[in-house]
């Protein structure tokens, strides 16, 4: 399901609260993935935010639940209550860029931007078994189909991951983290600054908001 096509004022925004969405950039049948929103992740939000229409597609990767709000209805609501912004701004900043993609041709930084990539989708999508493939890491990521097919076999030889048809799963993440960018591990922390947590009872907890009455 596409959600926001690019250059295009978005008819609704949409707030993810489970499931994968893809921020991508479409040009002459190719794409290219720039992002992923995962649980507390908005969609449609950067005319509101940035002030400007988004150049990206945003696309349903892993079908969930989320809720949805006109854009007009939004918009009225951000002038009216100005509160309402701040509460916002915690579920719009958890996109998580992934790196550029002009180092391409070096096969090394190649494979620490796959890396990254599972790194950031296991995040966004909160857990370790991903529905993937090889076709879609491949066109998401401007990478080789052979090359991204060769770093998962070199990957499951060392026991990172394990895939089977359409599915991956990460079984140390903490070794995979060591083989990412440099830039992997300042927005994963970013990430988890503004996801929700658990304290000691189980009870689940979530970043400082504003009181709901002072809105």
């Amino acid at each position: 399901m596409v959600l926001q096509e690019p250059k295009k004022c978005p008819d609704h925004v949409y707030f993810i609260e489970s499931g994968l969405v893809s921020l991508r950039l479409v040009a002459e049948g190719s794409i290219l993935e720039t992002a992923l929103i995962g649980h507390r992740g908005a969609v449609g939000a950067s005319p509101l935010m940035e002030g400007h229409l988004s150049t990206h597609q945003a696309v349903v990767l892993v079908s969930e639940t989320a809720h949805r709000i006109r854009f007009e209805d939004l918009h009225r609501l951000m002038n009216e209550r100005p509160a309402f912004g701040s509460i916002f701004s915690v579920r719009s900043s958890t996109d998580l860029a992934l790196p550029s993609n002009g180092i391409m041709r070096d096969p090394a930084r190649s494979r620490k931007r796959l890396a990254s990539s599972l790194c950031f989708a296991s995040d966004a999508f909160g857990a370790h078994v991903l529905p993937v493939t090889h076709d879609y890491i491949s066109s998401a990521l401007g990478l080789r189909r052979a090359g991204v097919t060769q770093t998962l076999i070199r990957f499951e030889e060392q026991g990172l991951i394990r895939k089977t048809r359409g599915v991956l799963q990460i079984d140390d993440r903490r070794c995979l983290e060591q083989r990412t960018c440099c830039c992997c591990k300042l927005i994963s922390a970013a990430y988890e600054s503004v996801r929700p947590t658990r304290d000691p009872a189980g009870k689940q907890t979530r970043p400082a908001i504003p009181n709901e009455n002072d809105l």
